[in-house]
């Protein structure tokens, strides 16, 4: 249909021509010598030139022989002969009168079926901006990366100031019941730097894959809350999953608070091979956490109680921030701590 209608040879090149002259990115037409046969109004406004001193001569000695590019010759003397087309090929290159410019280049070569004569058709995307844009996206996120740094490095130093501060405080009050608060205070702040170092460590910007983060975060916990002094050991089980760095801090907190109470208060002095497992088991976008321990046992749902104490307080709290449930289940073998997301239990899914 469309041979049928363009017939006249005038009429087919009157088109061929507007339909350059329309398209809003620069077009050049090339013959097989590679010298100029058209060009459209973008190609002479963008690169401040004319059909006068364009059209019939050879690309490389437009201007000043601002367009002999080695690139654009590797593009096409050999790639676009081999190949017949390139796509998204970027050339960079100083021109006197518009300064430096990224170009994306899209070159086409025409066969025709009277003659052995070939076209190149060659558009150019003026990519300039668009790169400097990204070059600046690239260097800002760079500095958010330092200043994020910075920041984690401050709030640690931060945490470990204030529990000093307050672990030099627990040692020269007089009162027992005072004393203890404040080292309880002091092991909420160590928590939090635990959480966050590791968090840190595990790039906390992405997802965390959760088994690493707690061995990691389970590891720290030992060796500044057991030590060699008792016989409790600590330990990550389960094939884990993947979390958002938001979560996996709550979680972090959550899992602390519930280690520093069963070392707290699972075992006694009889105790001689005490053992606190946590799991994290995931499907989906559903996670459930446990926490269980071989030690005396407590009364059950203790940590369902709201107003239980300070440690039942958080995990209440930071279990309801994640949409998930706590159930206790304690007795002469040891107590288990679930924090189950909301619909993990109905999946049927059990913690190993």
């Amino acid at each position: 249909m469309f041979r049928k209608k363009f017939t006249n040879v005038q009429d087919a090149c009157a088109l061929a021509h507007a339909i350059v002259d329309t398209v809003r990115e620069p077009v050049v037409v090339l013959d097989q010598d590679l010298r100029v046969v058209a060009a459209n109004r973008s190609f002479y406004l963008t690169f401040k030139g004319n059909a006068e001193n364009t059209e019939g001569k050879l690309l490389y000695e437009l201007g000043n022989g601002e367009w002999d590019i080695p690139k654009l010759r590797v593009l096409l003397e050999k790639i676009i002969p081999e190949h017949g087309v390139m796509e998204n090929y970027e050339v960079e290159h100083d021109f006197p009168d518009i300064g430096r410019r990224t170009m994306c280049l899209n070159a086409r070569q025409v066969f025709y079926e009277v003659g052995a004569h070939t076209t190149i058709l060659l558009g150019i995307e003026d990519i300039t901006e668009r790169v400097i844009l990204e070059r600046d996206k690239e260097a800002l996120l760079g500095q958010k990366g330092v200043l994020l740094d910075e920041m984690q490095h401050r709030v640690a130093n931060s945490l470990q100031i204030i529990a000093s501060i307050i672990m030099l405080k627990a040692k020269t009050v007089e009162s027992e019941e005072t004393r203890r608060h404040l080292q309880d205070a002091h092991q909420r702040v160590m928590s939090v730097a635990t959480v966050q170092q590791q968090l840190h460590a595990s790039a906390a910007t992405g997802s965390i894959e959760m088994k690493p983060y707690l061995s990691k975060l389970c590891e720290a916990l030992s060796n500044s809350m057991i030590g060699d002094s008792r016989p409790i050991s600590l330990k990550v089980s389960g094939e884990g999953g993947v979390s958002t760095s938001r979560n996996a801090e709550s979680l972090g907190l959550i899992v602390t608070e519930l280690v520093i109470n069963s070392i707290k208060h699972a075992f006694n002095n009889d105790t001689k091979d005490g053992q606190i497992t946590v799991s994290y088991d995931v499907s989906g976008t559903d996670w459930k956490l446990s926490v269980v321990d071989n030690g005396i046992g407590k009364p059950d749902s203790v940590f369902a109680q709201p107003k239980a104490g300070l440690g039942t307080g958080i995990v209440n709290a930071l279990a309801k921030q994640l949409d998930a449930k706590v159930d206790t289940v304690s007795g002469p073998k040891g107590t288990t701590v679930s924090v189950t997301h909301a619909t993990f239990a109905a999946k049927g899914i059990r913690a190993a």
